[in-house]
């Protein structure tokens, strides 16, 4: 039977990927590598650069493929992600079929499969609409959350207290409610907007790389800092990943 391994690969330090991913990538016959067009080649050259210091066994391919842009126009965002997912699928879909019968292929995911990644979801897709027969395994990895608190030296959570992790859509939308918010997948910078300027902002951007840029502070203080930065690097860079974690409160009050 074929085998696909979907692999966390960490949020761009190629320290992050652990043991556990380089014996996956190893036992891989195929590695399946996004391409996500000329503005994100860094996202590729991550990956490629992970496979060239990992990758030991003789034999194993690199196979490339582009990724389709989501299509907004005239349809919900459910409608669109949707969509998406099945011109994704179809390409899985090819991949895992151009695989040998006992052959094995992997997915590099940025961050962990579990958090924000629909590979799982598009990968069980396949399975449910192409007559192919294939398992699957999953390799957990550093996540964005983790790597954010490492460089802010800084716990998740507060004592004894519930966090919520959401999108910057969903903060608009719904403001800020849990004592410790991570915002993840926020387009809109819906932070500046929360009206709790004493809230506390962990800010940090292309978490891992050398390009990590990371700031914190009261948001009435550095919300407008944070809005700045965040528009040159994403100027400089053509993209931008960031992620930030508000907090109100502190440990042990009532």
């Amino acid at each position: 039977m074929k085998h696909i391994h979907i692999i966390g690969i960490g949020t761009g330090n190629p320290e992050h990927v652990t043991i556990q991913a380089i014996n996956a990538m190893n036992a891989a016959d195929v590695i399946f590598l996004p391409l996500k067009g000329a503005a994100k080649e860094e996202l590729a050259e991550v990956r490629r650069e992970i496979c060239e210091r990992y990758i030991a066994r003789p034999g194993i391919r690199i196979s490339e493929f582009a990724v389709p842009q989501r299509q907004t126009a005239e349809r919900s965002y459910a409608q669109s992600v949707d969509t998406w997912h099945g011109e994704i699928a179809h390409i899985y879909g090819e991949l895992i079929a151009g695989l040998p019968e006992d052959g094995s292929g992997a997915f590099l995911v940025w961050g962990d499969p579990s958090l924000y990644d629909s590979t799982i979801r598009i990968v069980e897709r396949v399975r449910q609409q192409v007559d192919l027969d294939f398992d699957y395994t999953v390799v957990p990895g550093i996540t964005s959350i983790q790597a954010l608190a490492a460089s802010h030296k800084i716990p998740v959570n507060l004592v004894g207290r519930p966090i919520e992790i959401t999108t910057g859509r969903r903060l608009a939308r719904k403001g800020l409610q849990a004592p410790t918010t991570v915002v993840m997948l926020d387009g809109e910078q819906a932070f500046a907007k929360i009206d709790d300027p004493n809230a506390e902002i962990f800010w940090g951007a292309y978490l891992g790389t050398k390009d990590e840029i990371v700031r914190s502070g009261r948001l009435g203080d550095v919300a407008a800092d944070i809005l700045t930065l965040r528009s040159e690097a994403r100027q400089r860079h053509g993209w931008i990943m960031d992620i930030y974690l508000l907090r109100k409160g502190r440990d042990f009050e009532e």
